[in-house]
């Protein structure tokens, strides 16, 4: 815009909806006698009136004058008669001007004169249809209904195109005119920017419905209804039936940015494709927060912009984007209303002037109903040409089924002569349900996007009953129609392909041979299971033979006569010899066809490889072959270690003879062979008249465990006759278990008792200590230090004495006695010394009583000592 351009007021105005081209009569239809209620202070801004511009023209004198002089554009606003806006023209100039002044001068009058005769026309233009409202109403002729405007409006303090505007906003009650009441009931107070929004839209309105295409278009929504908004620049997308945009007209934008985007193929996210899939459109604060490409990107980086679909009757026919040079606030509901109206006076131009495609080639035309009814009954499926229905408000609310074609199967079985004719809701009212397909329809129409899915599910109400299908859907947009296609899921057909995969999955291929003919039919699979070529011949069953190993002649020989001599279902399983010299182990399985006088016509069956399965057998074999010799090999380990661990550690064993004291043993090896352990006991009367008591238990099972304990139980003993006491001796076993036995690790507890002083001496390694019966109670000796055998090279352990009296009854015992998996030591041990308490009348009862109740769930094998003083 030039520099002269003035300031026009106004603000944002309320949503609209373009009323299309009508008579002032039609117009005026059923209305009521203007009577304007707004006062004065309403006309306090308003465009200027018809002729007006061109009188300042008039007065702006000769070409040569200062430019600032010359008179307003077409857009000028008026308050009182003064330009508003405007600095006072120069005064003069020092200087006469040049040639090349006087040029641009005038170049920059004639334009603003250009200008101000197009705001005039378009202001005649409203001031004429107002004209023919009067007329209507008042019945009178044009001359009177002139002079009512004039004086009418001199009444009510407006401009006669004011006036006018809010004539036709009256008797038209259109989107424009609720656009604009909302507008002025949601700023009361701001009267006199407000009356303009009016002005402007029916402005905007004329300019679009005089334009010969959407260029036209895109110029009168910019210079009438946008800038005042504060926006610079406008794109019109013409939406295709492939999802592509082409921009049909543009103001603001550099010729050279708007031939850069004249097309955006399918599925190209840009603002205009956002603004297209969202019912709302797309209000976009900054483009730099969306980096989405668009038209004019680089000259307004940090631009708000708005996309608005342009639809109408229930169609989107395109997009309507509007860019700001700054960022954009979140507008107000009259302004997001006033937009969409631009929008939908969008798409009733869009729809009135198609455009060019992308290659300029000439508009497609698109095919009415009647030619989608001949290209619907040329087609084999099933087809259904759907026209929208809309209501009073241009709203779509159905489809008609203008037709069906000649191949429709109803999914409820209803013939055609029920569907065709009828709206679609009516008769599939499931359409609107969990399916989606009433949206998928309403989807396609809105966008020309086809839609397709397979397996869909149809359900159609029948006498209130829902009977389901399964079919494959099309749906696309022909012109102003949808094209419904679907194909119903054949069962016969579904099941043939069932069964073809199955073949294919278990690897079977059929046949059927004529005996009469020798004509033999192969099925797809069994050809590739054979390794032949389609084109091959079939390999008939006399020739069976000759395709499989030598050795399998007879189980072949046995089939054939079972199957053609005797007559009898039979099978046989072969190797088959391909040609390309590979080995398939196959079965076969026939039956014979008999005719009503029981003979022979034909065979039919089936070839199966199962060559994966005779593979998988035979490894089966040899793996079972392996576990029976490692089952064997465990088996004689574990009784060689049981026989060992008998011959060294009895279950039971003799008394020792000595007066005054009782020593019984129980040992109870492990409920399971394989889990021979290591416990061991020994109780001896040393050269010194001492007695040695142990238990101890060697980590780990098996023979090795077992041949371990061996060790240190013979190595005790031979150390315990040096007369050294248990605390020494048990760090000497430890060297031998560290040193001596390939580093295992054990636990153990000594002790050497003294008859005469009736005393206890002992020690422990890492073992549960002795627990000592004394009357009526039973309690473990206290715990002292001693690490478990075998864990260091060298280390000592604390000794303790204890003096026993008369009855009193000592228990050395192996973790197998008490261990448990769902509870801890001490609550085991804690079990133990109950039983424990109850004293028995023998010693050996009451080894056997503690074995019985024993609570282990480890399956360890268990050793026990106990002595009694009598």
């Amino acid at each position: 815009m030039s520099e002269e351009q003035p300031e026009r007021a106004g603000g944002p105005a309320g949503p609209a909806e373009p009323a299309s081209p009508a008579t002032p009569a039609a117009a005026a239809r059923g209305a009521h006698p203007v009577a304007p209620a707004r006062g004065p202070a309403s006309s306090a801004v308003a465009p200027a009136p018809p002729g007006a511009a061109q009188d300042l023209a008039d007065e702006a004198g000769p070409a040569d004058e200062d430019p600032a002089a010359a008179p307003l554009s077409e857009a000028a606003t008026v308050t009182g008669g003064t330009p508003r806006g405007h600095a006072p023209a120069a005064a003069g100039r020092k200087d006469e001007p040049s040639p090349v002044g006087r040029l641009a001068a005038t170049v920059k009058r004639l334009q603003r004169e250009v200008r101000a005769a197009q705001a005039e026309a378009e202001g005649r233009a409203l001031v004429e249809l107002a004209k023919g409202i009067l007329v209507e109403r008042l019945g009178c002729g044009p001359a009177e209904a002139a002079r009512q405007l004039t004086e009418l409006a001199g009444q009510a303090g407006t401009t006669p195109l004011e006036f006018a505007v809010d004539v036709i906003n009256q008797a038209a009650r259109d989107r424009v005119s609720e656009v604009t009441d909302a507008f002025l009931a949601a700023v009361t107070g701001h009267v006199a920017a407000d009356e303009s929004a009016a002005v402007r839209l029916r402005a905007a309105e004329s300019g679009a419905l005089a334009a010969q295409d959407t260029q036209a278009v895109a110029d009168s929504l910019l210079q009438h209804a946008l800038e005042p908004l504060g926006a610079v620049a406008v794109a019109i997308w013409a939406a295709g039936s492939d999802g592509s945009l082409t921009l049909a007209g543009s103001a603001g934008f550099a010729p050279v940015e708007a031939a850069r985007w004249h097309y955006v193929p399918p599925d190209v996210a840009t603002v205009a494709r956002l603004g297209l899939t969202e019912h709302a459109g797309q209000w976009i604060g900054s483009l730099a927060q969306t980096g989405l490409p668009t038209i004019g990107r680089q000259a307004h980086p940090e631009g708000g912009r708005v996309a608005v679909p342009a639809g109408t009757g229930g169609r989107i026919h395109g997009v309507l984007e509007i860019a700001w040079p700054s960022f954009l606030e979140p507008q107000s509901p009259q302004v997001v209303r006033q937009v969409e109206a631009l929008a939908e006076l969008c798409a009733h131009t869009l729809q009135a002037y198609p455009h060019a495609q992308a290659d300029d080639r000439e508009p497609r035309v698109l095919p009415d109903a009647a030619e989608l009814m001949d290209l619907a009954d040329g087609l084999h499926d099933p087809a259904l040409v759907l026209v929208p229905v809309v209501d009073a408000a241009g709203r779509l609310v159905d489809f008609r089924i203008q037709h069906v074609n000649d191949h429709f199967l109803d999914p409820a079985g209803r013939p055609r002569a029920v569907v065709n004719g009828a709206l679609l809701l009516e008769a599939y009212p499931m359409a609107a349900g969990d399916s989606d397909l009433f949206q998928r329809i309403e989807r396609v129409h809105a966008t020309g996007e086809p839609f397709r899915a397979r397996r869909m599910s149809l359900t159609a109400l029948v006498d209130e009953v829902p009977l389901s299908a399964v079919a494959d859907l099309s749906i696309s947009r022909h012109g102003t129609c949808v094209l419904l296609i679907w194909r119903i899921e054949d069962e016969t057909a579904r099941l043939a392909s069932l069964l073809q995969h199955a073949q294919r999955l278990g690897r079977i291929g059929g046949f059927e041979e004529n005996v009469l003919t020798g004509e033999t039919t192969w099925n797809g699979q069994l050809y590739a299971l054979y390794g032949r070529e389609p084109s091959s011949p079939p390999v008939r069953l006399e020739e069976l033979g000759a395709h499989a190993h030598a050795d399998d002649a007879v189980p072949i020989g046995r089939f054939l006569r079972t199957l053609l001599h005797h007559r009898r279902p039979a099978s046989a399983a072969f190797r088959l010899q391909r040609p390309d010299g590979v080995t398939r182990h196959v079965r076969i399985v026939a039956e014979p066809v008999l005719d009503t006088d029981g003979q022979l016509v034909s065979v039919r069956g089936a070839y199966q490889d199962i060559s994966s399965q005779h593979w998988t057998e035979v490894a089966l074999a040899a793996t079972r072959d392996q576990l029976v010799q490692t089952e064997q090999q465990a088996s004689e380990r574990s009784r060689l270690a049981l026989q060992l661990q008998n011959a060294i550690m009895p279950p039971t064993r003799a008394p020792l003879d000595m007066a005054g004291l009782q020593v019984a043993v129980r040992y109870r090896p492990a409920e399971e062979e394989h889990l021979v352990g290591g416990d061991w006991y020994d109780a001896v009367v040393l050269p010194s008249r001492l007695v040695l008591l142990c238990v101890g238990d060697v980590a780990g099972h098996g023979i090795e465990a077992a041949t371990s304990m061996v060790v240190l139980r013979n190595a005790l003993r031979g150390l315990a006759v040096t007369g050294a006491g248990p605390g020494q001796l048990l760090a000497w076993l430890n060297i031998v278990a560290h040193h001596l036995t390939g580093a295992v690790t054990a636990t153990a507890v000594c002790g050497l008792y003294d008859p005469v002083r009736r005393t206890l001496r002992w020690a422990r390694a890492g073992h549960l200590p002795p627990v000592l019966v004394r009357g009526s109670g039973a309690a473990p000796l206290p715990l002292l230090s001693g690490m478990l055998l075998g864990a260091v090279p060298e280390t000592s352990y604390e000794e303790a004495e204890i003096e026993l009296a008369a009855d009193d009854t000592l228990l050395m015992y192996t973790d197998g006695l008490i261990e448990r998996r769902d509870r801890s030591v001490e609550e085991s041990l804690a079990q133990l010394l109950s039983q424990a308490r109850s004293v028995p009348p023998s010693l050996d009862q009451q080894l056997d009583r503690l074995l019985t109740h024993s609570r282990s769930d480890t399956d360890d094998d268990t050793c026990i000592v106990g002595i009694r003083l009598g």
